[in-house]
């Protein structure tokens, strides 16, 4: 697949990634009150936006043809 992920974007969404696999960890520790069912969607979302962001890729934006990295000259 083709990198369609730019830098800040990637940063973005591996910081959004990390905040989310924390939040996740906290309630299913119970330190932050939160339906159970958040800490699994907010895992599988943070392990989305940790790889998309990595490997700066992102099939949403390949399937609606956008992209944030720019052409490369």
């Amino acid at each position: 697949m083709e990198k369609n992920v730019g830098g800040s974007d990637g940063l973005v969404r591996v910081l959004a990634g990390a905040v989310s696999g924390v939040l996740s960890l906290a309630v299913l520790g119970q330190m932050v009150a939160l339906p159970a069912l958040a800490s699994p969607v907010l895992g599988v979302l943070a392990l989305l936006l940790l790889v998309t962001g990595t490997v700066n890729v992102c099939p949403l934006y390949s399937a609606l043809g956008v992209g944030t990295r720019g052409s490369r000259r």
